[in-house]
């Protein structure tokens, strides 16, 4: 991540000028973001894979690929 760091609100870009999510929290060594949409998921992007452009945040990956890579599914829990 640049000098700079990201606050919560600002918008995440990812490649091709698509918008991925929005923070939602900053941590010493990743962000929290929560994408679009009509069931929006938490994203755990390393800090070390954001550069800052102005007043937001950007990657280099498209917002599927940002879902393969950062997307961190609950743990399922067996029932007996």
């Amino acid at each position: 991540m640049s000098e700079a760091t990201a606050r919560i609100g600002w918008p995440v870009i990812g490649r091709g000028g698509k918008r991925i999510g929005r923070v939602e929290a900053v941590f010493a060594d990743y962000l929290l973001v929560r994408t679009r949409g009509l069931l929006p998921v938490d994203l755990y992007l390393p800090t070390e894979a954001i550069t800052i452009d102005g007043e937001r945040a950007q990657v280099d990956a498209s917002p599927a690929e940002a879902y393969e890579r950062w997307h961190r599914p609950l743990r399922r829990v067996g029932h007996d």
